[in-house]
């Protein structure tokens, strides 16, 4: 037998092996990072020069004194050896004899719960450490919760740190009643517990002579051995489309990695949401043409015929297709500093697809130690809420528990292009299957040839004082008496009926102009020119208001005064009052005023007197048609 015959035996049986991911999770400080680089070293996975080089960087950065300090095997950022925690999401490739491994050691800091959930969404198994001289803590329950909310059914809880107990079983088992009493309302199928010291090593890959009363496996062992189904090839086949594919005349192919199940030529398709049914035609993995293929592969297809097909689309199984909605309830991790408020459009990302959604309801938010529901109008950093959005345009979806890759999404920002939040379907609303659009014959064109003008909304914004209303109040004079049929819909006469519910806070703010805008565009349907005159002091909100109205149909105008000169003005004496805080929340004081980036009209009224503001308003509304 030649040497490379056993060189390429070993690497065949590697590449049979199965792959595990799991996640390391837990409190600050727990030794997530320590036990990790532990297993690795004690597993003879580490070359001699990074046992060199650990060596010395732990005489320089470590904790514990001229012994190796293993947690530096894993903190690669220096931010995270300075120290001495991990902050971003490391993750570590390995294997053994048994099986392949990827490893996400991901932060204990509250503030960094975010990273947390991305490390988490991918995994298998969650091992989740507790310090045995602490006990459960309040980031161990978020985190368990999370690992519990992402769909991951195994669990290792490694008591960690047993040596500061003396390996006592007492404080071991202690710790594993608390944890298992909080654990019954979790979904998990099994909680493996181990009593480990990562520092020393004990039942990380050998069993230890101090835990003689413990007869489970090691973490290792475990790790080699826990049976996790995946399902995903047996599962009806799930396509989203990346890019399409077009290098010639003569070929396009679909390019995408398959969500789950497979496929093969032949094949009968079907493509959502338009639900077009094609056969498939080639399936391809670069040049070569495949039999068949299946879940997590990366391949081109190719249809018997053209049709449209364009990213974000999913092509299914033809007899068993997934929903296609445009309203849902979720569960919702927050991830932002800002709050999240009803009312509130971001960019919607699942799979390969982005679409505008706007958080219509927050049914309640988890306090994690209780359970219990809570009702709130805000979501604050890291709270984990159950929600309701609703979409722009229909998608097709699975629920998160179904199909994590078509279930899954995050919410971003659509300024910051901040990751705002991370998201999991449960199910669509059925409302939006029994509610549908009733056609009309008398539509918004023949409205407008009847009025003889174009409808449309001039959104007055600005800071109170302004001279918001004066302005629209003078304007629409002057268009009532050129014949075009007007209204007004101002901010303090709104707040008397549709809107008097209503408070100044953020959230308050934002469904106040939700339904301003919602009534705007039935009065623009119904061949009006709206003239709204609010505060309306958040651009997210305001362009969302502008999506609701077809091109040409929205104009924004600036009424841009300086914060000085609008105190002075104070028609209504609420700048006093603000000054003295008998009115909290007042926007310029104590809550921000977002400018317009790129209004259509800006009138700067510490020059323009009413008629010059009404003059140059006439003029765009003549550019505009």
């Amino acid at each position: 037998m030649s040497e490379a015959e056993p060189i390429s035996e070993y690497l065949s049986q590697q590449s049979d092996l199965d792959l595990l991911r799991f996640i390391t999770c837990g409190s600050v400080d727990d030794g997530k990072s320590t036990l990790i680089g532990r297993m690795l070293y004690e597993a003879q996975l580490i070359f001699e020069d990074q046992i060199a080089s650990l060596q010395e960087e732990s005489k320089k950065l470590g904790t514990q004194g001229d012994a190796i300090d293993f947690a530096l095997l894993v903190d690669g950022l220096a931010a995270e050896r300075e120290q001495g925690i991990t902050i971003d999401v490391a993750y570590r490739f390995f294997n053994t004899d048994h099986r392949k491994f990827i490893v996400a050691d991901t932060p204990g800091h509250e503030q960094y719960t975010r990273n947390m959930v991305t490390g988490a969404s991918s995994a298998d198994v969650a091992v989740i450490l507790i310090d045995a001289s602490q006990g459960v803590l309040t980031q161990t329950r978020r985190h368990s919760f999370i690992v519990s909310l992402l769909g991951i059914r195994h669990v290792v809880l490694a008591v960690n740190k047993m040596d500061l107990v003396d390996f006592n079983e007492d404080a071991f088992q202690s710790i594993v009643t608390d944890y298992k009493a909080f654990a019954e309302h979790l979904e998990f199928s099994a909680i493996t517990a181990i009593p480990v010291s990562a520092l020393h090593g004990d039942n990380v890959t050998e069993r230890s002579m101090h835990t003689a009363w413990y007869t489970g496996p090691t973490l290792l062992g475990y790790l080699e051995t826990v049976e996790i189904a995946s399902g995903k090839s047996d599962a009806p086949f799930r396509f989203p489309v990346q890019w399409v594919n077009r290098p010639n005349a003569d070929f396009r192919g679909y390019c995408g990695t398959i969500a789950a199940g497979q496929v093969s030529p032949g094949d009968a398709v079907r493509v959502l949401p338009s639900g077009e049914v094609v056969n498939v035609k080639e399936v391809l993995l670069d040049e070569n043409k495949l039999d068949a293929a299946v879940a997590e592969r990366a391949v081109t297809l190719t249809f018997d015929r053209e049709i449209d097909i364009s990213r974000g689309d999913v092509i299914v199984a033809a007899n068993d297709p997934c929903e296609v909605s445009d309203q849902f309830e979720v569960s919702l991790v927050w991830m932002d500093q800002d709050k999240g408020f009803t009312g509130r459009s971001y960019w919607l990302l699942l799979g390969t697809n982005r679409v505008n959604a706007t958080l219509t309801d927050i049914k309640f938010k988890y306090n994690i130690n209780t359970f219990e529901k809570l009702s709130t109008k805000a979501l604050q950093l890291n709270e984990i809420a159950e929600v309701t959005i609703n979409l722009d345009t229909p998608i097709a979806f699975e629920p998160y528990k179904v199909c994590k890759e078509l279930g899954a999404f995050v919410l971003v920002d659509r300024y910051t292009n901040a990751t705002v939040a991370a998201g999991m379907i449960n199910f669509a609303l059925r409302r939006a299957q029994n509610v549908h659009r009733q056609a009309l014959v008398v539509d918004k064109q023949a409205r407008r040839r009847l009025n003889g003008h174009k409808a449309s909304v001039l959104w007055f914004t600005g800071l109170s004082g302004s001279g918001k209303s004066t302005v629209a109040n003078a304007l629409e004079q002057v268009l009532h008496e050129q014949g075009i049929r007007t209204y007004i819909l101002d901010g303090d006469n709104v707040r008397h009926g549709l809107n008097k519910d209503l408070g100044f806070t953020d959230a308050d703010r934002i469904e106040n102009i939700r339904r301003i805008a919602e009534v705007a565009r039935l009065m623009v349907d119904a061949g009006v020119v709206v003239l709204t005159a609010f505060i309306s002091p958040f651009r997210s909100e305001r362009d969302m208001a502008r999506a609701m109205f077809e091109d040409g149909e929205f104009l924004e105008v600036f009424v841009d005064v300086s914060l000085e000169k609008a105190e002075e003005r104070d028609p209504k004496g609420l700048y006093k009052k603000a000054r003295r805080g008998e009115l909290p929340n007042f926007t310029g004081i104590d809550s921000a005023y977002e400018a317009p980036i790129n209004p259509e009209i800006t009138l700067n009224t510490d020059t323009l007197n009413v008629a010059e503001s009404v003059d140059r308003i006439v003029e765009q509304l003549e550019l505009h048609g």
